[in-house]
């Protein structure tokens, strides 16, 4: 018999915005670096740390990402292939647009499969992945224990 002395495989992430948007990467990274066996852990900070409240309410915010495309989750095939350009300026300014588009990207998610943050949060915990808030961040914004 050999021994080994092999350490086991970690993985820090850290979650500093609450869109909708970015709160899909630390929790798909962290539940699949689970699934291969690593230790895992998320550290929630300012924008992010809303991800840990009982109730998430994420949205997408379109202007601060020109890179993404506005697709439709309805329609025919072509209709939903179609990449809408959406500039800076019409998205910041018209009312509702952010609401339309957290909407359209759930349905898009929804259809496509996906699970939802809360649905991923849960296979984290499930999966031993160690879920921290930042408690500065908790004193800054007002938040206490209970809201968690």
């Amino acid at each position: 018999m050999s021994e080994t002395n092999e350490q086991p495989k970690r993985m820090a992430l850290i979650a500093s915005k609450g869109t909708l948007d970015w709160a899909y990467p630390p929790f798909i990274l962290a539940s699949t670096a689970a699934a291969m066996e690593m230790e895992v852990g998320i550290f929630f900070t300012f924008y992010g740390l809303t991800l840990l409240k009982k109730k998430i309410e994420a949205k997408v915010a379109p202007q601060t990402n020109p890179a993404m495309p506005m697709k439709m989750p309805f329609g025919s095939q072509g209709f939903q292939n179609l990449d809408w350009p959406m500039p800076n300026l019409l998205m910041g300014n018209v009312p509702g647009f952010e609401t339309m588009a957290t909407s359209l990207m759930k349905k898009t998610f929804k259809n496509k499969g996906v699970a939802t943050i809360e649905e991923l949060r849960d296979i984290c915990l499930e999966s031993d992945v160690k879920l921290i808030g930042c408690q500065m961040t908790m004193d800054v914004f007002g938040f206490s224990k209970d809201d968690f």
